[in-house]
Formats: C-alpha cells, sequence, structure tokens
C-alpha cells in the first residue's frame, strides 16, 4: 500500500541587485530544494509525496483534522511556525482560524507520523526567526528546540557518528556518511531515542533523534535535505535514499 506524506516548505525566492555603474536593476529566482528527497522517497512506490512549497503552506497546509488524515505522516523541513500561524484571514483581515500547531499535534498524538527537518527556518532557525521553541509541535518532537539561534555551520565538513546502528531506520546503511556542513543544534528529550550525532569534536549534538507522542511516531532530523547544508555528495551517495525511506517506514509504521 502506497502511503501519502505531506512535505512542506523547502522552497525560497531570492532577489537581487545588480549594480553596474550608473544603472542597476533587480531579478527575482525561485527555488526547490528538495526534489532529490522527493525522488529518494517515492522510488521504491511505498510513498507518495504531496510537495507543499513554503509560499502555499499559509493556505494550503489543512486548518481541519479531515485534511491531515489523509496523510501517514507530516514532514516539516526549513518553513518557521509564522507560515502556519499567520494566513490571511488572521494576518489581513483580524479574523480567527484554527491554530494548526495545535492540530498538527493532537494529529500526531492520535497516530500521526511528524518529522522535522533541521535548516535555516526550522527549530529555532537563523536569528531565532522559525519559531519553534516552546509550541505546540515543539510538544510532539522527540527533541526541544534552543530559544536562540542555533545554527551549527561546520564548513569542513563533518560525518556522522552512529550510536544506535541497529535501529531499523539505520539498517543497510554501513560505511562512512558523505560531510555534511552543517546542522541545528537541538536538545534530545528523555525517553527518545539518539541514532546519530556530530561527531565529539562539534560538540556532539544529536543529529538524527527518534520518539513517541502519544499513538504517534516523532523524528528530527537536524541537518538539512539539500543545500547548503546537504552536499551533492550526500544526495547521489545511495545510502541517501535508503536513510529517507527506512526513515518513513519507522515513522509510519502504525500505518500498515
Amino acid at each position: 500500500m502506497t502511503k501519502e506524506i505531506l512535505l512542506v516548505g523547502e522552497s525560497w525566492t531570492s532577489t537581487a541587485t545588480h549594480f553596474k555603474g550608473f544603472d542597476l536593476f533587480n531579478s527575482t529566482t525561485y527555488h526547490l530544494g528538495a526534489e532529490p528527497f522527493v525522488a529518494d522517497l517515492e522510488a521504491e512506490g511505498d510513498f507518495k509525496v504531496t510537495y507543499m512549497k513554503a509560499h502555499e503552506a499559509a493556505e494550503e497546509f489543512p486548518f481541519d483534522r479531515a485534511g491531515l488524515d489523509r496523510y501517514a505522516a507530516v514532514i516539516l523541513s526549513d518553513i518557521g511556525a509564522n507560515t502556519l500561524l499567520l494566513p490571511a484571514k488572521v494576518w489581513l483581515e483580524g479574523k480567527p482560524v484554527p491554530n494548526r500547531l495545535k492540530l498538527l499535534r493532537d494529529w500526531t498524538h492520535d497516530g500521526g507520523g511528524l518529522m522535522m527537518v533541521g535548516g535555516y527556518l526550522t527549530f529555532q532557525g537563523i536569528d531565532a526567526r522559525a519559531r519553534w521553541h516552546r509550541t505546540p509541535v515543539e510538544t510532539a518532537l522527540p527533541v526541544t528546540c534552543l530559544p536562540t539561534d542555533d545554527r551549527l555551520e561546520v564548513p569542513q565538513g563533518f560525518s556522522a557518528r552512529i550510536t544506535r546502528p541497529e535501529h531499523p531506520i539505520l539498517e543497510g546503511i554501513a560505511g562512512d556518511w558523505p560531510l555534511l556542513l552543517g546542522a541545528n543544534e537541538i536538545i534530545a528529550d528523555d525517553g527518545s531515542e539518539v541514532l546519530a550525532t556530530l561527531p565529539e569534536d562539534e560538540g556532539g549534538h544529536p543529529l538524527l533523534v527518534t520518539g513517541s507522542y502519544g499513538a504517534g511516531r516523532t523524528l528530527a532530523w537536524a541537518s538539512d535535505i539539500g543545500p547548503h547544508w546537504v552536499p551533492a555528495e550526500f544526495t547521489k551517495w545511495e545510502g541517501s535514499g535508503r536513510l529517507w525511506r527506512n526513515c518513513l517506514r519507522w515513522l509510519t509504521a502504525s500505518k500498515d
């Protein structure tokens, strides 16, 4: 049975100003960061991914339980809490709407799978702008976010240190992992399982953490799923696809 997965975020728009002597002009470009990740998840037919881009999520992320119940798991990747807290009806019209952070927490408690992926706008993020600390979603995750900018920039790269090689998420993944260039600093909650960490000389912080919330399963991956923290060598590594599929198989086991 193919399981429906909702991936939220992992897209961005960039603007630039070009100065050429007396003259200048502006340009705007749009970028996607999760295409290899989506391809890896769908490669064996177990999962079908709805890729909800960051600019779509404010209005298209479900406002009710029925909208979430079609999915076996929700992945939040490089998208801040404000996007779900401030749809147009609230921000522009000053009208109340359901709190989708509480909706997601309660859906997870009742058996959903919730995964948060690191980036500049997840966990607490750059300049603490992601704002997931002390939210209902953090309550459901197996980790606690810092209240401050939590980026761990590692420009020389690091290889994950595996702490629980026997866990089903790490099944079939042997040898050293390709380098990663950064992660978010997170704190593993009591009762969670830390499957991988940064190396000790980079602080030994949690990298891959699993846990449960009520009847649901939760997972935190502290690095990214695309650039710049995840170089092309990682996305092209044969273990990458296996890792992501194993994560989702474990996360959605209650839906079998």
